[in-house]
């Protein structure tokens, strides 16, 4: 009935399907990982900074700079990869560049999340868990 009532509205019958979730998920995954990547960039002495002191307690103490510079890279191309995802998706109706993306941020939150958990920081590592479940309900989407 929904269907029936989208396809008679003119415009919107080109909103239908599979795509239009996968533009919005990669268009959120990439406002995330985009925005944090380049926080990250821009602001790289600050980040450090509170790294080094969030960590400081744990074994990643000695790790921190080489750890920050790899879930940058990490972060970016997450981000960018989604961005492919969210313009394919929408000039293709294909999910390549979306089913990438969305692994990578997968692997990314997993990064955020172990380091939260390492640093103790239970309550950052709860925040992260959402974005987790919109990922992998994605994933399950596209496999």
């Amino acid at each position: 009935m929904v269907n029936q009532a989208i396809s008679n509205c003119g415009i919107l019958a080109h909103f239908q399907g599979l795509w239009v979730i996968q533009a919005l998920v990669s268009s959120f995954l990439a406002i995330v990982f985009i925005q944090s990547g380049l926080d990250k960039t821009f602001h790289y002495k600050g980040n450090l900074d509170w790294l080094k002191g969030h960590f400081s307690a744990s074994f990643l103490a000695g790790l921190v700079p080489i750890l920050l510079s790899t879930l940058t890279a990490i972060e970016l191309a997450a981000g960018l990869t989604c961005l492919f995802g969210a313009i394919e998706a929408v000039v293709y109706k294909t999910f390549c560049f979306g089913f990438a993306g969305s692994l990578l941020s997968a692997i990314t939150l997993l990064m955020l999340f172990f380091g939260q958990r390492v640093a103790k920081d239970y309550a950052g590592a709860a925040t992260l868990v959402p974005y987790f479940i919109l990922v992998v309900i994605n994933l399950f989407f596209l496999a």
